[in-house]
């Protein structure tokens, strides 16, 4: 089904709090650092910043990863931060005195994403292969060729224990946790596949491309198409739910953030540049905390965005 556009929501207001700025180039990824108000950041200048909401803009460099990076993972119980340097592979930088612990170069392409799954690290690559890591012993336990070009972003459902991947061959592929076994293949869209994530309750499947839609898709359907949303006016780079999951957000390479009722599917309110001093580039990643229900985004403006959601 198509969602029409709609502007103005009762009591849906938005508030740009604080705008970060340390980056010196395009910013790439935000993840949260667990502390509850507070994360990391990484781009195009290679830097991984540590920033803090309770204070802003005073953000601590942790890393040079001295190439550009896509992708960054916390893994808790070991204190870790997994940097993806594109071209160069693996850097663990241990969280509390962030010296880098490990490396390895898995890969001389690009990294996109990084996910964990119990003992193991799932690490996106650009040459359409999924890097099966085995966390305890830092060793590579497995390549699985998906695609013949870029596998973009990979999503874990610790429910059905399952993995999905979105890569540049417009194809969503399903995945068993257990022997890492092909389940399904879905020509999701027609164009590249840039995000995959799956809703906070593991019902349904969400994925964006390069064609400007958002599809969902019902896992308990054997991936059945839910809906079809033709969200924005160019790429969607990414998806976040919001902490109390009645809301998602999507963002775009039309410099826009767009918020959404997660029930209905039904446009709630939208962020740029003419309503709410937005982005001026491409939005590129999207972290939503529990810190006040602020909504983060990164951008290639070099730009971090907070924006309150009331």
């Amino acid at each position: 089904m198509l969602i029409g556009v709609c502007y103005k929501i009762e009591q849906m207001n938005i508030r740009k709090v604080d705008t970060f700025s340390g980056h010196r180039d395009s910013v790439y990824t935000i993840i949260s650092d667990q502390t509850g108000h507070g994360f990391y950041s990484a781009g195009a200048d290679g830097f991984v910043i540590q920033w803090d909401l309770q204070k802003p803009d005073l953000g601590k460099l942790v890393a040079r990863a001295g190439t550009s990076v896509y992708a960054l993972a916390l893994h808790e119980s070991s204190d870790t931060l997994w940097i993806g340097q594109n071209f160069e592979g693996i850097q663990l930088l241990h969280t509390q005195d962030n010296v880098i612990e490990k490396t390895s170069k898995i890969t001389s392409t690009n990294i996109f994403d990084i996910r964990f799954a119990g003992d193991k690290a799932l690490i996106a690559l650009g040459d359409g292969v999924v890097v099966i890591l085995d966390i305890p012993s830092f060793s590579v336990q497995k390549h699985i060729k998906i695609a013949g070009k870029s596998i973009r972003s990979i999503a874990v459902n610790v429910g059905t224990n399952e993995f999905a991947t979105g890569d540049s061959d417009c194809n969503v592929h399903i995945f068993d946790l257990d022997g890492f076994k092909l389940k399904k293949t879905i020509q999701a869209h027609t164009n590249s596949v840039f995000s995959v994530k799956y809703s906070p309750d593991g019902k349904y499947l969400f994925t964006t491309g390069r064609d400007a839609h958002l599809k969902i898709w019902d896992v308990n359907d054997a991936y059945g198409i839910v809906s079809d949303i033709p969200a924005h006016m160019y790429a969607i780079n990414d998806i976040t739910f919001s902490p109390d999951r009645s809301l998602f957000a999507t963002c775009s390479m039309d410099k826009s953030i767009k918020l959404w009722d997660a029930a209905t599917f039904k446009l709630k309110k939208i962020i740029d540049r003419s309503r709410h001093a937005g982005h001026g580039t491409s939005v590129n990643k999207l972290l939503w905390t529990g810190f006040e229900n602020q909504l983060i985004s990164c951008s290639d403006d070099r730009m971090i965005s907070v924006w309150e959601v009331v």
